[in-house]
Order: structure tokens, then sequence, then C-alpha cells
């Protein structure tokens, strides 16, 4: 019984997101619904020293990063660096490779720091026109979308300053470029069979004798390229937020070392663990410094929009950062009921911690519908069993880090991912035309997991 009360609070929480409610509403719902049926006395106490202790925890630790990072990506949309860096890369590739070329800008726009969601409104125009151009079905943009913006670079490749590639570093006291070969190695298996598989899916409707096709909806205005920013200044940013993050990953550390006691005028010191933080730091000052940088040069161009795109960026990062705080919140919950630890033990009996690890974090992704959100239910609940059973089988904890990252994007995009519904709803298509193509993408994304996994055990590399 105890069992079923943990899944089925799992399975509402997947249910009530799949239907488009908010998941900052119902992941306590759904939470203290459990504590109720297992223990009614609990509820008051399971909210407030749990839920909301979880909930408010993560918020600290991540909502600067969920807030920089969603000015970061705005101030790059107002200055029309982005507009630019995509017309650049395109230029490069060429016209004709419409796939890689839209696969490969939203991968530098992802990497470099811009979040996922405006990564899609700045590229859509530009895949629409080549598709137009190409006569490649339009139902094929998502898929090709989400290769470049919702797999590698979002939690493969190291150095990622995406959220997914932040989270576990806070427990597993590793860097944002935790696996280095590993990832890499993964992003390209990840990058070559996607555009093989889009590649063959393209030559599949031209057999067929289909094209762009016509009478679609949300069709976007021809982008004008000429008045855009030089491409160099454009790219810039992003290549100061990710040196920056490099760099700051050694600085930090060196410069305050373990610990660092802050005792100014204060009765009691303030005592920061520099190891557990040291990533999200070096995160923090790179995308600052990466605003700093759009804002040297395009300010005049940033500041006639910047009072209502900073609302809406904030707006954003608040909603995102709160969504996967109730998650963490939710799922410290559940791992607290005599249920879970059914569950616990029946993935005790997967003898390895890797396989282990990338089923519990890819299958929690997947139930939530978000990246994060499954990932900080899966370490936030079985975190110390990951460490202890790597730490026996002698296998470092930057390979936790990857593995965790990585399987957290794997299933995640599931029908009910925030991220495929705007997806569809920007490119003016639906589930039924175009998410075959996105699910295909997120199979190919969970196969990397475990490719990165038998590399591991196969070379040894990390």
């Amino acid at each position: 019984m105890s069992f079923l009360v943990a899944v089925g609070a799992l399975a509402l929480l997947m249910f009530v997101a799949y239907r488009g409610y908010s998941v900052i509403l119902f992941a306590p719902i759904c939470a203290l619904l459990a504590v109720l049926v297992t223990d009614p006395s609990a509820v008051p106490a399971m909210f407030t020293g749990v839920f909301m202790d979880k909930m408010v925890g993560f918020v600290k630790l991540y909502f600067p990063v969920f807030l920089l990072g969603a000015v970061f990506g705005k101030v790059v949309e107002l200055s029309g660096f982005s507009k630019s860096i995509v017309a650049s890369v395109i230029r490069i590739v060429g016209r004709e490779r419409a796939m890689l070329s839209i696969v490969l800008v939203c991968a530098v726009l992802t990497y470099g720091g811009v979040s996922l969601f405006v990564v899609v409104f700045a590229v859509y125009p530009f895949a629409a026109e080549m598709f137009k151009q190409g006569d490649i079905p339009k139902r094929l943009i998502p898929g090709t979308i989400a290769l470049g913006a919702f797999t590698f670079t979002m939690d493969s490749l190291p150095g990622s300053p995406q959220i997914q590639n932040i989270i576990p570093t806070t427990f597993f006291k590793t860097t944002t470029w935790a696996a280095p070969w590993l990832g890499v190695l993964g992003s390209i298996f990840i990058l070559l069979v996607g555009l093989a598989y889009l590649s063959w899916r393209r030559r599949s409707a031209a057999s067929a004798g289909e094209g762009y096709g016509a009478g679609h909806t949300n069709e976007p205005v021809a982008v004008e390229t000429h008045k855009l920013p030089n491409a160099a200044i454009a790219l810039l940013p992003l290549l100061v937020v990710g040196i920056t993050n490099k760099l700051l990953v050694s600085a930090i550390p060196a410069f305050y070392g373990t610990s660092y006691e802050v005792k100014l005028a204060m009765a009691k010191p303030v005592v920061t663990q520099v190891a557990g933080i040291q990533a999200i730091w070096a995160v923090e000052g790179a995308l600052l410094l990466g605003i700093v940088t759009v804002l040297v040069f395009a300010f005049k161009t940033v500041a006639r929009k910047f009072a209502e795109g900073s609302k809406a960026a904030v707006g954003g990062a608040l909603l995102a950062s709160m969504n996967t705080a109730a998650e963490y919140g939710f799922g410290a919950v559940i791992a607290a009921l005599p249920g879970f630890l059914v569950i616990q033990a029946a993935l005790k009996a997967i003898p390895n911690p890797l396989i282990n690890e990338a089923l519990s974090v890819t299958a929690l992704a997947g139930i939530t519908g978000s990246a994060s959100g499954g990932m900080s239910i899966a370490l936030a609940a079985m975190a110390d069993q990951f460490i202890a059973g790597a730490t026996a089988a002698g296998i470092p904890l930057e390979v936790l880090h990857r593995v965790a990252s990585m399987a957290s994007g794997g299933m995640d995009t599931l029908p009910h991912n925030g991220a495929v519904i705007t997806l569809l709803n920007v490119t003016g298509l639906t589930h039924k035309t175009s998410y075959s193509d996105v699910f295909a993408v997120t199979c190919i994304k969970t196969m990397a997991v475990f490719f990165v996994i038998a590399m591991y055990y196969l070379t040894g590399i990390v």
C-alpha cells in the first residue's frame, strides 16, 4: 500500500503537468495528499519542515542562475546579436544544408548561455525561410531545433551554463566541466545519430513527393539580415561566458579556499563551504560579465526595450525556478515516505550505480516533464545512495555528474514538457504532425547516456 501511495503521487503530478496545470500549485498538493494517506497528523510538519525547507533551499542556490541566464538571453535577443549569430552560421555552413545549419546555430546559442526558449524564438524565422527554400517539410523544424537546443549543448558538453549541468555540482561537489571527455563523446554521438535520423526523414519525405507544404499557421515574416550587428561582436558575449566560466572554476577555490568566513560587524560570522557552491558562483560571474559585454557594445539598442524586456526575463526566471523548486520539494516529501523505501530497495537491485542513476533520473524527468525537476527529485532522494555505490566501485564523482546531467535531458521531452509545447506553439505545428521527430531525438539522447556509460567501462576515460 505504501508503495502505491508514492507511485500515485508521482502519477498525479505527471497527470496535472500533462494537462497544463501549474506545478507550483499542484506539487505540494500531490505530495501532501500522499502524506495525508500515510499519516494525517504529519501533514503540517511535512509541509513546513520538508517541502518548504527544500523548496526555499533550491531557490536560494539556483534562482540567481535562472535570473542571470534569463536576462543574458533577453539582452542578446534585444541587441540583435542572436539573429546576427544565426545569420552568420547559416552563411558559413550554407543554406543548402538547412538542417545542419539550424542544429549548429541552436547549439552555439545554448552553449553560449542563451535560454532554450529564447533560442526557439530567434531561430524559427530563419528555419522556416530555409526549409521553404529547400522545399523541406515544415513538420521537421521542431525535431531539428530540438536536436540543436534540447540535447548535447544543454547537459552533455562540458562547461555548459545551462541549469541541467549546474544542479549536479552541489550534490557531487563537482564543476560544470565534470567528465569532459565523456561529455564530448556523448555530444558527438547525439549529433551524428541525430543528423543521420533527420537526413533520413528528409529523404523519405522527398521520395514521397512531400515538400514544405501550404496553409501553415504562424508563418514568420522574412528576416532582414543586412541591418544586423557585426557577427564577431555578436559572438563575443557568448565567448566571454564560456571563457570566464572556465577561469572562475579554478580561480574561486584558489582565492577563497575550501571555506570562507565573513565577520564584518555581525555577532555570528557567516561561513560558506566554497566546494559545494564554486560552480554556481562561476556560472553567475560568467553570465554577469556576458550581460555587461552586451551592454558595452549595444547599450542604446538594448536600452530602448530593456524595461519591458527585463520584466519578461524576470517573470520567466521566477516561473522556471519556482516550478523546479516545487518539484524539488515534492521529491523530498516523497523520499521521506515509507513507500519510497520500497522504490529504493527495487533500485538497489540494480547493482551498477551508473545504470541505477541513469534509469532513476531519466524516469523521473519523464514523469515530471522537466529535466531539472526530475533530476532534482532523483538527486534529492538518492544522491547519497549513488555516491556510496560509486565510491565502492571506484567510480569518480565526475562520472556520476555527467551521467545524471545527460540522463535528465533524456526522456524529459515527453508530450507534456513545457519546452516542447512552446516549440510547437511557436512553429504553428501540433503534436500530431511533429512530435514523432522530437520523440526520436529524445530516444537518441537517452541512448547516448548508456553509450557514455559503456565508453567509461570500456576505456576508463573521464
